[in-house]
């Protein structure tokens, strides 16, 4: 995957040396979103638009698949189902949050060729530095499909009502692809719930910074319905 990232032409963070399984980058000062929020709303969408249109270009034959990104969200609608309906979501109505998974379910799966993904976009994973996002790190889900995995961090990483800017900067009106991309965020934005609520009882694994992120996710995907 190190080799994948490399033909990537991506400016920053420019790799200084790949092989099969890592790479090595410059450093990109700053720190990871989810403990320092981004305050320049439209610069951010657009720095987080310019990336991903540099990045989203036809995968080959051969790139990797990932069973949990890029793949179709009735991938997930047990687990999705399970975690509605189990849930409690304090001030936020699991209607409201199940309306935006299912429509995303019910959206036309993506048809045209796979591109290359992230995969991985989360608060953790990015870098802040002067409110605005100077970086992206941790490739390690690096995989092809459906860009709408990657799309959902319009509502992961970027300050409310930015979503709209983000989408218009990267290029796209397709409403489908929009509306998969806000039931992926969705989606993840339970992994970060779940993740922070592991943290704040001390579990292997958690990460209280995480809970928070996941909840703002929700907020934004629930306010964003003009989208």
């Amino acid at each position: 995957m190190g080799s994948a990232v490399c033909q990537v032409d991506v400016v920053r963070p420019s790799a200084v040396r790949c092989a099969a399984a890592w790479t090595v980058v410059e450093w990109v000062p700053g720190d990871p979103a989810d403990r320092v929020p981004v305050t320049r709303a439209d610069h951010a969408a657009d720095a987080l638009a310019g990336f991903l249109r540099a990045l989203h270009r036809p995968a080959p034959a051969d790139a990797p698949a990932n069973p949990d990104r890029g793949v179709p969200l009735a991938t997930f609608a047990s687990r999705v189902e399970e975690t509605l309906r189990t849930t409690d979501f304090g001030e936020f109505a699991t209607d409201d949050i199940r309306e935006v998974w299912e429509a995303g379910l019910a959206a036309p799966v993506r048809q045209e060729p796979a591109l290359w993904l992230h995969g991985d976009l989360h608060p953790a994973n990015v870098v802040v530095a002067d409110g605005t996002l100077t970086g992206v790190v941790d490739f390690g889900e690096l995989c092809a499909g459906d860009p709408a995995t990657d799309l959902s961090a319009a509502w992961m990483l970027l300050p409310d009502g930015a979503a709209a800017r983000f989408l218009e900067s990267y290029g796209t009106h397709d409403t489908a692809l929009i509306t998969r991309a806000r039931a992926w965020a969705t989606a993840r934005a339970f992994g970060l719930i779940a993740i922070g609520q592991a943290g704040d009882q001390g579990l292997p694994g958690g990460k209280p910074t995480w809970g928070p992120a996941g909840w703002a996710t929700l907020r934004r995907v629930l306010a964003d319905t003009g989208t």
